[in-house]
């Protein structure tokens, strides 16, 4: 088994959302001792955005790519295989703004793309990422789950179910800047939904 963890928050230490996403990693790890763990942190390592240039280098055959076309390709190119060879993905995502980090959305833009990922049918899409198990973990400093206020959910329901993946588990960890004892309640209750994780 191959897990990947994707950390999303802009902070490299010390984010609630990293923190969760390691309890689930450790989770997993546990019930799979033999799994390898591949940790991808955006914050160290961000990902370029999708502007001109790169929209230039994705839209041109790979035959007449210029080298600074080729090479901005193969930084998604990577992204993708690494997404591709994981069987379990847990994404360690913050709330900002009521939405998801920007970093997380450039990972996105990476590992969307048709005719690899994804691609349009004759009965519409289909998702071409299929058979992963993916594990998000939400850190919140106020209580959205459930409320129309939660704009993170329903996005990543959509997005990664367009690329194939729909079996989706979300853990959550709410209120985390409503206090002391907030905070301790939210890792808490969110340690026993990670405790009660299945393989």
């Amino acid at each position: 088994m191959k897990i990947l963890q994707i950390n999303a928050s802009a902070r490299s230490e010390g984010a609630n959302s990293t923190r969760l996403a390691d309890a689930v990693t450790a989770r997993l790890k546990a019930l799979n001792p033999g799994a390898d763990v591949e940790v991808r942190d955006l914050a160290r390592n961000p990902h370029p955005i999708i502007d001109e240039a790169a929209l230039g280098a994705l839209f041109t055959p790979a035959a007449d790519r210029t080298p600074e076309q080729a090479a901005r390709v193969a930084l998604d190119d990577a992204m993708i295989a690494q997404l591709q060879s994981a069987d379990a993905i847990v994404l360690g995502v913050p709330m900002y703004n009521f939405g998801t980090p920007v970093q997380l959305k450039a990972w996105v833009d990476a590992i969307a793309r048709a005719g690899v990922t994804f691609r349009y049918t004759e009965s519409g899409p289909e998702g071409l990422v299929k058979g992963k198990k993916v594990y998000v973990a939400l850190a919140r400093g106020g209580r959205y789950r459930g409320t129309d206020a939660d704009a993170q959910v329903p996005w990543l329901k959509t997005v990664l179910g367009f690329l194939g993946m729909t079996d989706i588990e979300f853990v959550y960890a709410e209120g985390l800047a409503m206090g002391e004892d907030s905070t301790t309640r939210a890792f808490a209750e969110a340690q026993e939904q990670i405790d009660a994780l299945a393989a």
